[in-house]
């Protein structure tokens, strides 16, 4: 089986063109300084790319299908906006891509409303969401309303995770974990995908007691070493990239998905890691 990358980020074109004017319009600071920093050397720390230019990077991987996800957005409306962009992208590649929908539970009744209203477009999951960065608390009624909805039209939700002795970065936002096995065991019915390893998660002693608990890899090469494949790992483990954040700044010439995907080919890992756990999991 060829491998399924299930954390992509995609935006439309007019966010590219001034990201940061972009962002203000819709008063997403957070993001802002999430995905218009640059490096040292003056360039920014992911790409924009269009909807064609990730298919040529997935061909150019070796890649069959991409999972696009959401943003933890601030504000309902550009949730909604990011939503339809995603519906017309899968409509155009059914073929190559499925997407997850995002919502700003702390809208309430809408984020609801919004959740159904994606799944009836075609989206198939939740995500990424991030209590801590959106800006509302995790004992919320409205995000454990949404959590139940999740379970009852069978989307797995994507959070993001943050290792708690990661190193820091501009818009670091600490997520503690032991909310995600709180959220995880009150939600056993709620399909849950923890982002970027789940912040260690993956190779915890919780990994192994809870059922409903995946894990994905994004943004791997700048939190751990390629050793971070041969731990002991839980089987519930996805490949996700991350795309289009550049994952290996100091190698101009390595790409974020090949670079990626031959990074844990050379380690070993199983072919269910690549794209037959996202399969089975995403119905894909």
């Amino acid at each position: 089986m060829r491998a399924i990358d299930c954390h992509v980020h995609l935006y439309p074109s007019e966010a590219g063109r001034d990201p940061a004017a972009w962002a203000a319009e819709r008063e997403e600071p957070h993001w802002a300084v999430l995905c218009t920093r640059r490096r040292r050397d003056g360039r920014l720390v992911q790409g924009f790319p269009s909807v064609d230019e990730l298919l040529r990077d997935l061909d150019a991987a070796g890649i069959a299908k991409a999972v696009l996800l959401g943003w933890y957005w601030e504000r309902h409306l550009t949730c909604f906006e990011q939503n339809k962009f995603y519906a017309e992208c899968v409509r155009r590649h059914p073929d190559r891509l499925a997407a997850f929908a995002t919502v700003q539970p702390a809208a309430g009744d809408l984020a609801l409303v919004e959740a159904r209203r994606a799944h009836g477009e075609g989206l198939i999951g939740l995500g990424e969401l991030s209590p801590h960065s959106q800006g509302f608390s995790v004992n919320l009624p409205a995000w454990h309303q949404l959590l139940d909805l999740a379970a009852e039209l069978n989307l797995p939700v994507n959070l993001h995770v943050s290792d708690p002795a990661g190193k820091a970065y501009p818009g670091r936002v600490d997520t503690p974990l032991e909310d995600f096995v709180r959220m995880a065991r009150e939600h056993p019915r709620t399909t849950f995908i923890l982002a970027h390893w789940g912040g260690g998660l993956a190779w915890a002693q919780d990994a192994t007691v809870l059922a409903n608990v995946w894990y994905d890899t994004a943004a791997s090469p700048l939190l751990y070493g390629p050793e971070v494949w041969t731990r002991p790992l839980t089987d519930r483990v996805l490949f996700g990239s991350d795309y289009p954040l550049v994952l290996y700044p100091r190698e101009a010439d390595r790409t974020t998905l090949g670079g990626l995907l031959g990074e844990a080919r050379a380690a070993g890992v199983p072919a269910a890691y690549l794209g037959g756990n996202a399969a089975r999991l995403l119905k894909l």
